[in-house]
């Protein structure tokens, strides 16, 4: 087999969101001066955020980040900031792709945008692929070494790193659920629910307690690159749009949002985006119980931290399903997304339950 068959491709650029390859390549080769030929320009689909671009040379590939037409990279979609965190935290986590060009001239493509390397691989994506020799110990190796990526990062000592800027700090979960909470409030469509309970018990049942790190908050396998020799291996970890400075228990919350085991119901099985589910892989009570003896920390109930991160994902869920109900995207994906928010919601009242709160 060739490990061309199993890499990650991008594809052919989506209409309306083409580049103009000739000033992106004018522009580039100022500022790297190795680049030689003309680069073919792809896409890639994943993601509803910025939009990811793969620049083919000759030599080397690129790989360009900017933020979609309409908005203001300054703001929601700060390229800057990513730019600017990626090559801060580069030298104490090498998992984060090297950073090569910024540009905040908006004569270029009318939008900040910033250019790093490829890390070429393969992204464990909702099915790895039918190419791959698969096994249980290989994938309950790749849950392991995943896992050990967040709490390297975790790790990270964000002074030394110069990255105490990036965020408040102190304060971060009470920040969290208000901000959620509102946010999922204003959100509110009339066939959802008005979320009060989970709101409430949120808010009643905040920790005493944060510790304060570098987190990801969007950690999870299809934004992690792996060897294509051997898919144990992670090689980089990618999208660090909402990277700050935040609770390292509920950035594993956030990460637990998404798993799906093997025998959870349909509904979680329908909205699967990563292998979670195969042999091998942790359930999400080991996730939690290897990430804390692996961490040492100090948590005797992790419910608040796993209700957390599905009412977040319900607000997440909700504001995409909101822009579809005031028909400003008719994206038919976005259609019964009102459905997954009940769900979610649903899984917050049973995680809430089943601790006796």
């Amino acid at each position: 087999m060739s490990d061309q068959n199993v890499l990650d491709k991008a594809q052919n650029v989506r209409a309306g969101e083409e580049l103009d390859e000739q000033v992106v390549d004018q522009w580039l080769k100022v500022r790297l001066r190795q680049l030689t030929g003309n680069p073919v320009v792809t896409q890639y689909s994943g993601g509803a955020s910025n939009w990811t671009y793969c620049l083919d040379y000759s030599d080397t590939s690129l790989i360009l980040r900017r933020a979609p037409a309409g908005t203001k990279a300054k703001g929601a979609h700060d390229m800057g900031r990513e730019f600017r965190l990626q090559s801060a935290l580069k030298p104490a986590y090498n998992y984060v792709p090297q950073m090569l060009a910024f540009c905040d001239d908006d004569n270029v493509l009318g939008t900040d945008f910033y250019v790093m390397e490829k890390i070429t691989g393969i992204i464990p994506r909702k099915h790895m692929p039918k190419e791959l020799s698969i096994s249980t110990e290989k994938n309950q190796q790749m849950c392991r070494n995943v896992l050990d990526c967040l709490i390297d990062l975790h790790q990270v000592d964000y002074q030394v790193a110069g990255l105490d800027n990036i965020g408040k700090g102190a304060g971060y979960t009470e920040r969290q659920i208000s901000g959620w909470s509102e946010r999922y409030r204003n959100a509110k469509t009339w066939n959802v629910p008005s979320g009060r309970f989970v709101i409430n018990w949120l808010e009643k049942n905040m920790p005493n307690k944060e510790l304060i790190c570098i987190t990801h908050n969007d950690f999870r396998f299809d934004n992690v690159v792996l060897d294509a020799k051997d898919y144990t291996k992670v090689l980089g970890v990618l999208d660090w749009e909402l990277a700050t400075l935040g609770d390292p228990l509920m950035d594993l919350g956030n990460t637990l949002a998404y798993w799906v085991e093997a025998d959870d119901d349909f509904l979680a099985q329908s909205t699967r985006r990563q292998p979670t589910h195969l042999p091998g892989m942790m359930t999400r009570q080991q996730v939690i119980d290897y990430y804390l003896e692996k961490t040492g920390s100090d948590c005797d109930d992790f419910t608040f931290y796993e209700v957390y991160g599905l009412f977040r994902l319900a607000g997440i869920v909700q504001q995409i399903y909101y822009r579809y109900h005031h028909k400003q995207t008719n994206n038919p994906a976005f259609k019964r997304f009102w459905f997954f928010v009940h769900y979610l919601m649903w899984r917050c009242k049973k995680t809430i339950k089943k601790r006796g709160k």
